[in-house]
This record gives structure tokens, sequence and C-alpha cells, in this order.
């Protein structure tokens, strides 16, 4: 029976699907040999194969594929089986099926159709229409076997492709549609194709989920995730093999470990594929190996079991409330928001906050930042955000560096806390210790790439993103760990996100903010803002999940700091009558031009103070009088924004 509720998500651009691994690997280790029909198993040992179907399952599959994958007319009438095209087909779909119904978590079954074996015109003799007859055959006796979709794999030719998605649309248009091709070490089917044409080329023909498997390893399948991702808007999978077959004693061997394979599961769903799977190699160890890595960046919308192991509501009148799980027995009441630090409790009490973002210093010397964190305290700000290594360069960590001011100044700070650098592990050993020693204000962010700073060669580790760190958070403040185990004391996080009101995929971001709402966030702070009425807009898109928004707000310095935020810095749009309002006053001189920048500032506080619950205001080049005149003679007071949350709390 289908799962109307896990199909929806398999269509979902940004919901996580696991896959299963390879049918072929687990029949020839139980002894069957390659000189025989692995599709006639369907029919003719039909327990061993639902047998590693169920094993599968036991390690978080999501998706069965059928034992399928040659079981087309043309491939069978080598084994004088071409009159058993729908015993077999149907009996494939009919097995996963039973696994499926009977399996603990939701599960779909993949109709599993592979590539003929045959050129088509005008390389073969074998013409469109024979093609698209002899997959339509197929395709139809999977749909009546109890298949959810059809996955169309290990394709090398588009042309053929294309008729297998044809025939899969004639054959019932509603079925969703997996698409994936092979490519070599060179990046290019054996056709010469590269997957930037190969992602072109799906998406045009209509396939719901394109990508590849088979053939390589993860590494060189991540590298054409990636290029295929600046190409298509469409969801994208992968199947890797468990690396390159080796050649031991005579067997071809598949020597990539469940571990490495999780690894790169994880760097695969960073570079925009979210459908996984294994292929040749492939097993239930690699399988749960993978479950178990990507489980902390698996974004929950519905009441399933989501990132961490906790199980969310994301009804709009229910969202943000626990479901009582194995998982949340130990969990705790935590610490009322507006009780767990100053700067949370303003927020609480609806007032307008006012903090100053200062970059820690490159070296051990932070004697000026310190000298400059004094001036801020004494002008009255609330706080200072202490960014993570932004733009992936190399400074004093922001964690160790908010102790410094917090205990030398006296000020509270909001700690950004990224996810690029550190593994899941070192991650909460970072929180717990940032808990005891009496951090409060997190602003918990992905982290950029390593590739736009200094050291573009530095590993990124990005075990979960800020969703799954959001996830990890919400339940340290309830006692906690990420296995649902307890920690003794609840940690007392403020949890605050980042959110850009000025992402080119606007969609995109809305749904990573309902995301991080849902995983625990109380608070977020933009990037820097230059267009009010597009900040206006992006939250009343959200106000459905709507929680207290501090503004970003950037005082420019000169018309070579505009240009270079506009087109250099991710995330941070200048609109063009900003750049030409910089440029004229830096035409007349850099004391202008500045001028100008701060000017520009106060008028964007000014107009978005009555819509957001503070400001964050960047001192640039560390220059916190800059900032200051920002602030100056702007009385920080609540506003209507802030009445209504108050009174919402």
């Amino acid at each position: 029976m289908t799962n109307q509720p896990l199909l929806a998500r398999l269509l979902d651009p940004e919901r996580i699907v696991l896959f299963d691994g390879a049918m072929g690997t687990m029949l020839y280790q139980r002894g069957v040999f390659i000189n025989q029909c692995y599709d006639e198993l369907s029919v003719r040992s039909s327990e061993l194969v639902a047998e590693i179907h169920r094993q599968y399952v036991k390690a978080g599959a999501e998706v069965l594929e059928t034992n399928s994958f040659g079981a087309n007319r043309v491939k069978l009438a080598q084994y004088g089986l071409e009159g058993q095209v729908q015993a077999i087909n149907r009996g494939a779909a009919a097995i996963a099926r039973g696994v499926a119904d009977e399996a603990a978590h939701p599960v779909l079954v993949a109709g599993a159709v592979g590539p003929l074996g045959v050129r088509l015109e005008p390389y073969g003799p074998t013409s469109e229409e024979e093609a698209r007859a002899v997959f339509r055959e197929q395709l139809a006796a999977l749909r009546d076997g109890g298949a959810d979709l059809f996955i169309l794999e290990t394709f090398s030719d588009l042309h053929e492709i294309k008729e297998a998605i044809r025939a899969a649309r004639e054959v019932d248009a509603s079925t969703p549609i997996v698409a994936q091709m092979t490519i070599g070490a060179d990046h290019h089917t054996s056709y010469g194709a590269t997957a930037e044409d190969v992602a072109r080329a799906l998406d045009e023909w209509g396939a719901d989920v394109i990508g590849l498997n088979c053939s390589v390893g993860p590494q060189i399948i991540l590298e054409c995730i990636e290029r295929m991702a600046a190409v298509t808007r469409r969801k994208l999978s992968a199947q890797p093999n468990a690396g390159m077959p080796r050649e031991v004693g005579g067997r071809s061997m598949y020597m990539a470990s469940p571990e490495y394979m999780a690894t790169y599961a994880r760097h695969l769903i960073h570079a925009g594929a979210k459908v996984l799977g294994g292929c040749c190699g492939t097993t239930p160890e690699h399988i749960k190996a993978i479950c178990e890595g990507i489980r902390p960046l698996n974004p929950r919308l519905s009441v399933e079991r989501g990132a961490l192991g906790v199980e969310r509501s994301a009804s709009g009148a229910e969202r943000g409330a626990t479901v009582e799980t194995r998982s949340t027995l130990n969990a705790q009441r935590p610490t009322p928001f507006g009780e767990r630090s100053r700067f949370a409790a303003r927020i609480a009490a609806g007032e307008f906050v006012t903090s100053v973002e200062i970059v820690p210093p490159r070296g051990v010397d932070a004697g000026r930042m310190i000298t400059d964190v004094r001036k801020l305290k004494d002008a009255g700000v609330d706080a200072v955000n202490v960014p993570d290594g932004p733009r992936a360069q190399s400074r004093m960590g922001a964690l160790l560096t908010s102790v410094l001011i917090e205990q030398q100044v006296g000020i509270e700070t909001v700690t950004h806390y990224a996810c690029r650098d550190r593994n899941l592990l070192g991650m909460l050993s970072d929180l717990l210790g940032a808990a005891a020693i009496g951090l409060r204000n997190l602003l918990i962010i992905t982290g950029d790439p390593p590739k736009m700073g200094p050291y573009p060669d530095a590993t990124a580790v990005f075990d979960i993103d800020s969703i799954g760190l959001t996830n990890l958070v919400r339940n340290l403040n309830r006692g906690l760990d990420p296995g649902g185990n307890a920690i003794g004391q609840p940690t007392r996080f403020a949890i605050g996100v980042g959110v850009n009101p000025a992402a080119i995929d606007a969609a995109h971001e809305i749904r990573r903010f309902e995301w991080k709402v849902d995983a625990g966030a109380e608070f977020a702070i933009t990037q820097p803002v230059f267009d009010a009425a597009q900040l206006e807009t992006f939250l009343g898109a959200v106000s459905h999940v709507r929680i207290p928004v501090i503004a970003g707000i950037w005082p420019l310095v000169s018309l070579r700091n505009a240009e270079f935020l506009a087109n250099e810095v991710p995330g941070v749009s200048v609109p063009d009558g900003v750049i030409a309002r910089m440029r004229r006053a830096s035409e007349r001189s850099k004391e202008h031009g500045t001028a100008e920048g701060i000017a520009i500032a106060r008028e964007m506080l000014e107009r978005v103070r009555t819509v957001v619950q503070g400001v964050q205001v960047s001192a640039p080049f560390g220059k916190v009088e800059l900032a200051l005149q920002v602030f100056d003679g702007l009385v920080a007071a609540p506003n209507e924004y802030g009445k209504v949350w108050a009174g919402r709390s």
C-alpha cells in the first residue's frame, strides 16, 4: 500500500530520502553464480529476494528497488525467458511490496528498470518505437505488481533513457520517475555527455528526480553532483558504488567501508543530492552507516522521526509541540526563554535589542578587541556578536573569544557557531563546555565553505547543517544528548539562527526558515539588510512561523566596500540605488563616502525598527566608532512587533 506522506517527501526538493543498496552483490554473496539470471529469482527463489529486502529495511532504507534491473524482453531473451516479462516483473514488485507493507517504518517500492543492452538508432538496429515498447511492457508489469515509483538507472545513452522516460509516462503519467545515468572517472558518460549535459537533458524530459549511479565510487559522483546542481532545480539523487572494484584473488571486490560511504553521503547532501542509496558493492551495513550518518541532516515537516531522533508536529497550531516517544521520555522542561540570559529576557519582554558584530582577532592578542568592546558596553549596547570563521577566515575561535569578552568586560555575547569545522561529537563537546562556562546566546549557522578563504584545500566537515544543529541544541536544553539519553542538568541556550531575506531562491530560504523554527529556533538574525522593502516582504512570507527577528545592519565605508559586499559576499544584496549613492559620495572624498554609508545604515535602522525585534550593527574593519554612530541619538525602546511577541511568549 503506497505511503503518501513518504511519497510526498520523495518529491519535496529539500527532503532527504534513503534508498537501499545492491541486490546483485547480496545475491552473489549467497552463492548465486553470475551465469544465472538474477531477475528470474523473483519467481524461482522469492524468499531469498525478500530476505535481502528485509535486511535493507532493517538498515534504515526507505525505498526498496525491485529485483528487476535486467527484466526486459531483450535481456531476458539471452536466457530464453522473454515470455516471462510480466511474471518476473510483477513478482519482483510483489515481493518488495510485501516487505514494505510489513515494515515498522514507511517504505516505498521503486520499480527498477535498466538499459536494454542494445543500441538504438541511429547507432544500432533498434528503433525508438521498439525500445519504448520494450520499456513500456516492463514498466506496466512493475506498476501492476505494486510499485509506487519507477527508477530508471545505470543508463549511459541519453537517447535511450529518454525513451524509457516517455514509456513510463505512457504507462502512468502520475507515477514519479527517478532517472539516473552512469558516468565514468572522466566525468563523462560512455557516449561523451558531461554531468551538466545529463542534468539539463533529464530536467527537460520531465523526470521528477535526476541523478547518477553505478560505475564509480562516491568521490567522482560527488564531483559530478556539484556540477549538476549548478544547472538544474530538479531534486538530485546519488547512488555510487562502494568504491572502484579491485581484483582480489580473482574476484572483483568493492573496498569502500560503510564509514567511508557515510562520510561521502553527508558531502553529497551538502552538494545538493537529497536522494541517496548505493549501487554495486553496497550492503545493508553500508546503508545502515549512511542512515545513521545523515540522520542529523534530515529536516522534519510532518509527524515522523526526524533529525536526532525527535518527533515533532509541523501544523500551524502545533508547531514546536513534541510527541511522546522513547527518545523523549527522559526529556526535562527547558528553562523559559526569558530566563536564559539578559539578552533573551529583553527579547521576551518585547524590548528592542541592540548588538554589534566584532570579528575575533587573527592572532592571540585580544587587547584591542577588549578595548573596543568596553566602548560598546559604556554606550549601552546589549550584546556583542562574535562570528565563527566568517568567509572561512582563520581567526580566534568564537567560543573562547566570547568567554574572554564576557569575563573581562561583563557584556553578554551572541556566539556564532558554525557546522563547517567540527564533527557531531566535537560540536557536542564544545556546546557542553560552553554551557558549563556560562555562555548562553547562540547563533547557529552552517558556515562558509573553505574554498572562500585563504586555505581552500582545508577539509570541511559539515556532519550536520544549521537545521540539524538547532535540533541538537534544542535537545540539550531539554537534558538530552543526540541519542535521546539524559545528560543531567539541561543547558540554557537561547537559540538563534541566521536568515537571508535577500536570498536568490526565496522559496528555498523560506522552507529552510520553517525547518529551523520547527527544529527549535527562538530568534533569528538576518544578513545585512540594504533593502527594507525586501525585508518586509520576507517577514510577511514567514508570518506563519514568526519568531523574533533581528535585522543585520552594515554601515558602508566606501564605494569599494559596497561593491565588494554586492559582488563577493554570499547572501548579501546591495541595491543599485545604494551603490549609486556611495559612488557619488565617494567621488567627493573618502570622508564623504563613510558619512554616506553611516547615513544609509541609520535610514535602514529607522525604517525597519517597527517590524523587527532589534538590530545587529556590524563594525566594518573593526571600527566600533562607526557602529556606534549608527545608534547615535536613536532610543532603544519597545515597538509594536515586540509587544506582540511579548504577549505570545
